[in-house]
This record gives structure tokens, C-alpha cells and sequence, in this order.
């Protein structure tokens, strides 16, 4: 079973995330390369929303691919190009993850391959067989 790690001798997390998360022994472990938000037909959404929801599917179907989906998510680590995308990426992420949400890093960028890009998001998943 996970152990999700928030101690209370800390500050509480600044939005939907835990501070770490415990993967017991014998667990199997997937991690995904930075998905952007692109198509089989190569089109990129416009939103950021709509950006994040795609690099979110996209990391789903990597998962399932491994035996796995976004309830086995441990950790994220998301980068988007200004702070006018945290809101909607952070709306794409909770409508994703419950409780206790995995753990969760947000960065600022200054940019990705092309300008189109504004979020690219990575993952870590660990399952108990």
C-alpha cells in the first residue's frame, strides 16, 4: 500500500498535492518522458486546458500500456511557459487526481521545441502486484 506523506511539523501543500509518497518494496514502477500536447494527426490544442488534458490522456495511455492508470500516478512534475497557465493546468490535474493526490512539482519555463507548447507534464506510477 502507498504511504502519502504530509507530516504536520510542515507547512500544508499550497493546492491539491502531497508533500511525498512512500512505494512499498516489490512494487512496479513506471516513468514517463515529458508528453506534450500533440496528436496522432499532429495538432495542438490551443487552450492550456485543453493542452494539459491531452498530456494527461496521453500519460494515461502510457500507463495502461504498462498495466497501469492515473490512480497508480506517485508523483508529477509539470512545466508550463507562464504563470497565466498554472490556473488551468492545476484545474486539468485536480479533475484528474483525488485524495490523497500524488505527489507534485510546477515549474515556470521559459519555453519547449515550439512555441505552440504551453505545458508539458511527466510522470511516475507504482503498482503492487
Amino acid at each position: 500500500m502507498l504511504k502519502y506523506l504530509t507530516p504536520k511539523t510542515i507547512r500544508p501543500p499550497f493546492a491539491n498535492y502531497s508533500h511525498g509518497v512512500e512505494i512499498p518494496a516489490g512494487s512496479r514502477i513506471v516513468f514517463t518522458s515529458g508528453q506534450l500536447a500533440v496528436t496522432l494527426k499532429d495538432e495542438i490544442p490551443q487552450s492550456t486546458l485543453e493542452q494539459a488534458h491531452l498530456c494527461f490522456d496521453n500519460i494515461e495511455k502510457i500507463l495502461v500500456s504498462g498495466g497501469m492508470d492515473l490512480s497508480n500516478v506517485v508523483r508529477i512534475n509539470a512545466y508550463v511557459t507562464a504563470r497565466k497557465h498554472m490556473k488551468p493546468y492545476m484545474e486539468a490535474r485536480d479533475a484528474r487526481f483525488g485524495s490523497p493526490p500524488p505527489a507534485s512539482t510546477l515549474m515556470i519555463v521559459s519555453g519547449f521545441t515550439r512555441e505552440e507548447f504551453f505545458v508539458e507534464i511527466e510522470a511516475i506510477a507504482a503498482k503492487i502486484d
